[in-house]
């Protein structure tokens, strides 16, 4: 199977699902920092035709590393639901501020993404949830060497957020597909073949994912 038309196939599957939030097929991508959801998002938002990405760092803070779901739920998740545009102002994680405003108007599909994707006041509206099969130290040493020595501390406060989030509400068990990464780019299994092993292949180069 060629490289594009294996992504093709899985965004196909993701584009015939049933919408989840109002008029949006909200697409969630979860696993551990580090694991690849940003590069692979990317990805499948270009084999969707240009899918637009919602990155969770925009509504995550420094003080709010994973309690911001009443936050996306008003910002993004009530209108949308209502067919009207979702407005939110992206976090700034270097000036530790809030950005200008973004707007999302309907889509027919939205692909969410990063740490907490997955978690339960996100389900009930999602249409799938893939979570990048990394496993956990693999994807924290990833993170810490992309980022340096200087976030270091950032880093030993996030891993301990990380650990008590999912210990308290994992998303990995409630994923419809898991998504792997392999030297020529990624497999992934869903539905039945997510617990058969099955797999079909999602070739897009060798190179690592960035976050």
């Amino acid at each position: 199977m060629e490289p594009q038309q294996s992504l093709q196939s899985l965004a196909r599957e993701l584009a015939a699902l049933p919408p989840s939030l109002g008029p949006v097929r909200l697409i969630a991508v979860d696993g551990h920092a580090g694991s690849g959801k940003s590069t692979f998002a990317g990805r499948l938002a270009e084999a969707l035709g240009g899918a637009p990405v919602l990155h969770l760092d925009d509504v995550a803070t420094h003080e709010e590393l994973f309690a911001w779901p009443d936050r996306l739920r008003a910002q993004v998740l009530e209108p949308l639901a209502a067919g009207r545009p979702a407005h939110w102002a992206p976090y700034d994680w270097v000036e530790r501020r809030f950005g200008p405003e973004r707007v999302q108007e309907p889509v027919p599909l939205l692909l969410i993404e990063g740490v907490g994707a997955g978690r339960r006041e996100l389900r009930p509206h999602l249409a799938r949830l893939l979570w990048m099969e990394t496993p956990r130290a693999q994807s924290w040493g990833r993170g810490r060497n992309r980022d340096g020595r200087e976030l270091s501390d950032f880093w030993d406060g996030w891993e301990r957020a990380e650990l008590a989030h999912f210990a308290d509400d994992p998303s990995r068990p409630f994923a419809d597909t898991l998504v792997r990464q392999s030297g020529t780019g990624y497999e992934w299994t869903s539905g039945t073949d997510a617990t058969s092993g099955r797999a079909s292949s999602i070739t897009e180069g060798d190179e690592f994912p960035r976050a």
